[in-house]
């Protein structure tokens, strides 16, 4: 339920409307704004923003994950970030254009929070899993957030499109309005998981300092320990690059849809419900998949069909018009989204040591965060030297191929075993 929550977030927010609306209006698109005396993209400048956030979110992770394990608190933990982000994606309903301080301050608070809340909300699939279901489990959640986000898009499309069909009148509903509508959402679609959720976490007793002082102590631990878990680093290093290029195509393919084929805000939700319905299937089926053949095996086909979207999303119009090719790389896209990552999670499951996993996480989130910085800020550098979204759509390739060939090096049954014999 907490994926089906926070997507909404995922959706409207990051990949569809706000970081459209962010980079075209509110920084000004192509005419941009000054910076320090440099004259900077609006797609630039959302790309930096972004990266600001994951950094400050990529910094902090590690030592919250740890104090969430000292103190038995990552459902409170989760619930804290949760409402600090639902405020301030409700405070985004202020940002009008040329407000880009302002949209950004309010946008970087609040993408830590759903990044920080989700540290504390993947640590609990452990818990609530085994080595043979937590392919089925997280790929569920992923497909719930799918259904989550597409819901509250459709409803979004309504709203700026055809109002009339809810009782309102034309042009009743503005952008800031879909900003709103993501913080009601996930406030009132996280209430169950607040309700009913337990928190099996052991507090550990206090060692003088109280928690933040043991917080310190694991995280110290956790840098030490972490090197006997050879093939989890392994893995992390293949996530923190291959997710580099998902999360810049996630943050991109709106804006990318905007700025180089001229589709309307209309048509691009109407292509990311198309994305967020195939991509319900495809976590389903690669999260089954994860538990047939391995985690691993299924990453690496996902992975494969990445680089086979950027080398294709690279000379658009090869064989139709571009705009019918963009559609149909959005159902490629879209079969390998959320499998790839859901898939992903369970691997980071099935390394985790049970009493760690909070902090263990918080690693592995922090692969994310890294990945959220480096990827769209390398895309934006390119975008303000070039002054073209497309032209950075091949520096993509090179994270996925980096990614497979170290994950290939990855021993998914010899990973399960330092999980259960850690070498302290």
């Amino acid at each position: 339920m907490y994926d089906f929550a926070n997507s909404a977030f995922a959706t409207t927010i990051l990949a569809v409307i706000f970081n459209h609306y962010f980079a075209t209006v509110v920084a000004g698109g192509e005419k941009g704004v000054e910076i320090l005396g440099f004259h900077l993209h609006g797609a630039s400048f959302f790309t930096f923003t972004l990266a600001v956030s994951m950094a400050l979110s990529a910094v902090t992770s590690p030592f919250l994950g740890a104090v969430a394990d000292a103190s038995g608190a990552k459902k409170r933990f989760l619930m804290t970030f949760c409402y600090a982000s639902i405020l301030f994606t409700g405070l985004l309903y202020f940002v009008h254009a040329g407000d880009y301080w302002r949209g950004a301050l309010f946008f970087i608070i609040a993408n830590i929070g759903f990044a920080e809340g989700n540290v504390f909300y993947n640590a609990f699939l452990p818990a609530i899993s085994n080595e043979q279901n937590i392919g089925k489990i997280s790929g569920l959640g992923w497909a719930l957030g799918y259904i989550g986000g597409g819901a509250l898009l459709a409803i979004n499309l309504i709203m700026l499109k055809y109002p009339e069909w809810i009782g309102f009148s034309k042009d009743y509903f503005t952008v800031q309005d879909c900003f709103l509508s993501v913080a009601l959402w996930w406030l009132i679609f996280s209430i169950p998981t607040f309700l009913f959720l337990r928190e099996r976490a052991v507090k550990s007793p206090s060692l003088g300092g109280g928690y933040f002082k043991e917080g310190c102590q694991r995280l110290r631990r956790t840098f030490l320990r972490i090197k006997s878990f050879r093939e989890l680093t392994k893995f992390l290093i293949a996530f923190l690059i291959y997710n580099d290029g998902i999360e810049t195509v996630i943050v991109m393919a709106s804006i990318f849809g905007a700025e180089v084929l001229g589709m309307e805000s209309s048509e691009i939700i109407l292509f990311f419900l198309m994305i967020q319905g195939i991509a319900f299937i495809g976590s389903l089926i690669f999260g089954f998949l994860a538990d047939a053949i391995g985690s691993k095996r299924t990453i690496m086909i996902s992975l494969g069909i990445w680089s086979l979207i950027v080398l294709w999303a690279y000379g658009l119009g090869i064989v139709w018009d571009p705009k019918t090719e963009y559609w149909i790389l959005g159902v490629f896209a879209a079969l390998v989204l959320g499998g790839s990552q859901a898939a992903s999670r369970s691997l980071q499951g099935i390394f985790t040591p049970d009493g760690n996993s909070a902090e263990f996480f918080a690693f592995f989130g922090v692969s994310g965060k890294f990945a959220s910085i480096f990827g769209p800020l390398i895309y934006g550098i390119l975008i303000a030297i070039t002054g073209s979204v497309q032209s950075g759509i091949l520096s993509i390739l090179p994270f996925f191929i980096a990614g497979m060939v170290i994950l290939w090096r990855v021993d998914e049954k010899k990973g399960m075993e330092e999980k259960r014999n850690p070498v302290i």
